[in-house]
């Protein structure tokens, strides 16, 4: 195995710094090709690169294949796509030929099992990747099975995966469909390496090492990648490993008999026993200067592995399991995090799979110049006239940066893209709005969206290099923002008006999520937005209004919202137009409760909300959010037997209960929130009034089945028939003076 040295501190090559591969010759393709036959017209009798995917290709940069192809045709090589293949054979993944470096197997822009199932575990019945939005176009798990089909057609080709899906789920991870622990992708997936985050860097790298010769078995050194190794293998024998338990101490667990655990951590004081501190051991220490000690701090880190819990281990013990998800995030900054380790399998099957820091952030020249390769920006021809809905979606939008440092836990972009935001430069954003009105079919003047994972997070970033390097905080903007953020929205201010001044521009709307606890800092663009990019309606996600669920998502108290709100009505009404906010919550989210819930009804009632969409919190791989709902635990903090736990919302009939608390003006939903009233203690909120939640009936003055109150069974057991007359009554019934009004007295009565 290789021995290179992996370097935290080296400066990463420049993208457009590499010797162009020989193939550049012949020249940029109108579209990558699908077919044999594309190639043929190219001139090709082999693909250097074959990308297979599970979304159809889209020559657009908001679709990771087409700019992973794209750049790698800007580096000279050949590149061939195989889209949505048929996964029942090998056959369909022969139709290229084989690869002459390898092959790149991604999903698509979701993690399959997001993308085909919803958050109740049912089949979705489209797919907005898919031409036609057709279903069943992907496998579950579709990088793996496509691994399979891969390694089955050609044996000896190099195989590569990345993107969200393996991104996602690179070490142990909880997997909500399963509903258990499964390993690492990686040796599912039996690829020989998987590419994590942006990986353009590693990406272009690793492609140049391979066509020079190097081997893909002796590649260990790449930012942004993982690999299978021998259990306890180091790239030089001067690495150091630490055991995870050591670095982040989890306090109090109940003992575990494997080797890497508890034994430092019995909580006996140190002199006790054998941890007696020998005086011989005992030496001076020199006193060095701050530059000194964190130079060496730097050096010691770079040459440094922590050693995760084993998958054997965090499988089967939720508290280990959290003090890993909690690990993993600690060592997420590029600037100072540590290569990670963790061990799979069992004695003669003992394998580490390594981990290498993630990827340096692109730099701006570099981000223009994967946004400006020549894109066709058009769905493949192939398709014919086929809907493609996700493209309809993004046809006209721009993306202009990419990251996010919010650190939401219920959100995977930090953990794919990453907290440090890289930005486009104002000539290549505005050049992209040309285009998409010189170039884009159907194009009326307006643009979409100009935005990312955020709207408002364009070129923001800490005042000091030094200090962002050394952070380890999982948010610049929870529980506060921090005093070393740059927090001016002056860039997109400047980029808002000079793309709306676009000859030909009618207007610029803005479609991305924005971070309102940064806008209320920044009134001016508080203004330009409302003023100039708001379309009658602006979507916002407040989550919740809790201070209990928002502590678990790490999101702002709903006085910034207020706050927002305050801005956003003045500067409506100022520019003379009739907006309203769209909010967004999230229903059974870790750290919930019943009583939240209800909470954040009456304030939806309160201030006139009736939501048409809402979401069920969704356990996806690999983040925070997901590891308290496997846990019970807060890997916010350290994590212990006794550390706080954590309110779950697991049963289908409670995360039901309180997706109809986010519906509740919903018909449907009055049975259900009846009940939950009644048993909460609540019935004074069951009624006509509009201080009441819901009304005491359904439309139209009925009872649901088996819901008539006590007052109505009882008159209902004092009914008889006469023998041979069924359905005639005899005897009356007498409603009780306490009985509630009449249902037609309904009519003005909230619910």
């Amino acid at each position: 195995m290789s021995t290179t040295l992996l370097s935290l501190s080296a400066q990463p090559k420049p993208l457009t710094s590499y010797r162009k591969y020989w193939a550049q010759r012949f020249g940029t393709a109108p579209f990558l090709p699908m077919s044999r036959a594309e190639m043929d017209v190219l001139g090709w009798d082999e693909c250097d690169i074959i990308l297979v995917t599970g979304d159809a290709y889209i020559d657009h940069p908001s679709f990771g294949m087409a700019l992973v192809g794209r750049l790698l045709e800007a580096q000279g090589f050949r590149v061939g796509i195989i889209s949505q293949p048929d996964w029942h054979s090998a056959d369909d993944f022969k139709r290229l030929g084989k690869p002459k470096l390898f092959f790149g197997i991604t999903a698509g822009n979701m993690d399959s099992m997001v993308n085909r199932y919803t958050s109740d575990k049912k089949i979705r019945s489209d797919d907005a990747y898919t031409p036609n939005a057709a279903a069943d176009k992907r496998p579950d798990r579709a990088v793996i099975v496509y691994s399979q089909r891969a390694r089955e057609a050609f044996p000896d080709a190099p195989l590569i995966i990345g993107s969200i899906e393996a991104s996602l789920r690179r070490i142990a991870h909880y997997d909500y469909w399963s509903d258990k622990v499964r390993r690492s992708i990686l040796p599912d997936s039996k690829a020989d390496l998987l590419l994590f985050g942006n990986a353009e860097r590693a990406l272009v790298e690793l492609a140049h090492r391979l066509a020079s010769g190097e081997k893909i078995s002796e590649i260990h050194d790449l930012r942004g990648t993982a690999f299978m190794a021998p259990h306890g293998w180091k790239p030089t024998p001067e690495w150091a490993e630490v055991e995870s338990l050591s670095v982040d101490t989890p306090g109090a667990m109940a003992p575990h008999p494997d080797p890497y655990a508890m034994s430092p951590m019995t909580g006996e004081k140190v002199g006790a026993g054998d941890t007696a501190i020998d005086a011989t051991t005992v030496h001076p220490v020199r006193l060095v200067s701050r530059a000194e000690h964190l130079a060496q701090r730097r050096q010691t880190r770079a040459q440094t592995v922590v050693r995760l819990p084993s998958f054997e281990q965090v499988k089967d013990d939720p508290i280990l399991y959290a003090h890993a998800s909690r690990t993993f995030h600690l060592e997420s900054n590029p600037g100072n995090a540590r290569a990670l380790v963790q061990a799979h399998g069992e004695r003669a099957s003992l394998r580490d799979l390594w981990l290498n820091p993630p990827p340096i952030p692109l730099t701006t020249p570099e981000m223009d110049h994967v946004f400006g390769l020549p894109y066709a920006r058009a769905p493949h021809p192939a398709y014919g006239d086929a809907r493609i809905p996700a493209w309809e979606m993004i046809r006209f939008s721009v993306n202009i940066m990419r990251g996010c440092f919010g650190g939401c836990t219920f959100c995977s972009i930090t953990e794919h893209e990453g907290r440090i935001i890289q930005s486009r430069s104002e000539e290549s954003i505005l050049h992209e709005v040309e285009q998409i009105r010189d170039k884009t079919p159907g194009f009326t003047g307006v643009v979409s969206d100009l935005g990312g994972p955020t709207a408002n997070m364009y070129r923001m970033a800490c005042k000091t290099p030094e200090i962002e390097s050394s952070c380890r905080r999982l948010s610049c903007v929870y529980p506060g923002i921090c005093e070393n953020l740059d927090t001016s929205h002056a860039p997109l201010i400047s980029l808002y008006k000079k793309a709306r001044a676009l000859p030909g521009i009618k207007k610029i709307l803005i479609s991305s999520g924005l971070r309102y606890d940064l806008a209320v800092r920044s009134p001016e663009y508080v203004k330009e937005l409302v003023t100039h990019h708001v379309g009658g309606y602006l979507k916002i996600a407040p989550e919740h209004i809790e201070e209990g669920p928002l502590s678990k998502m790490m999101k702002p108290g709903i006085g910034s919202y207020d706050r927002f709100k305050q801005l956003f009505d003045k500067f409506s009404k100022e520019a003379g137009k009739e907006q309203y906010l769209i909010p967004y919550f999230i229903a059974a989210h870790p750290g919930t409760t019943d009583e939240d819930m209800l909470n954040l009804a009456l304030w939806l009632k309160k201030n006139g909300f009736r939501l048409d969409q809402v979401q069920t919190f969704l356990p996806t791989p690999l983040a925070i959010a997901t590891a308290m709902w496997h846990t019970q635990k807060n890997p916010l903090r350290k994590v212990s037997q006794t550390s706080e736990e954590v309110a779950i919302v697991r049963s289908g009939r409670q995360r039901k209960l309180h997706k109809a608390f986010l519906r509740y003006h919903d018909a449907a939903n009055w049975p259900v929130l009846r009940e939950a009233l009644r048993n909460m203690g609540r019935s004074d909120l069951i009624g006509p009034g509009k201080r009441h939640l819901v009304p005491l009936t359904q439309p139209g003055g009925t009872f649901a089945p088996g819901e008539a109150p006590h007052w109505k069974k009882s008159a209902l057991a004092t009914r008889r028939t006469a023998p041979g007359t069924p359905g005639k009554t005899i005897g009356k019934s007498r409603r009780p003076t306490s009985a509630p009004p009449h249902p037609l007295s309904q009519r003005k009565g909230g619910g």
